[in-house]
């Protein structure tokens, strides 16, 4: 899956030069540090559950711990349920 990241200069240029010094593909420095960055992870993360509001009908997210979310996230988190309901369909 392809998406674009806002990142500081100064750590693009970090990731570059690693990259470089590996003989590396810059997307396979930065995937792999996201995915080292993740396993350091202490809490465990919880997949949202969303559910339907009884008297809107509007999708609600439910989380396990404070959230910070902002639209994006939102809008993610409904497009990747979306698709799995497709998915469960065919």
């Amino acid at each position: 899956m392809k998406t674009t990241l806002d990142l500081p200069d100064e750590l693009v240029k970090q990731m570059k030069l690693r990259a470089v010094e590996e003989g590396r593909k810059l997307k396979e420095v930065a995937r792999d540090a996201l995915i080292a960055g993740l396993a350091t992870t202490k809490i465990p993360l919880k997949k949202p559950v969303i559910r339907r509001d009884k008297k809107t009908g509007l999708p609600v997210i439910q989380c396990s711990r404070k959230a910070n979310l902002t639209p994006k996230d939102i809008s993610d988190i409904l497009i990747n349920q979306e698709v799995a309901w497709f998915n469960d369909l065919s």
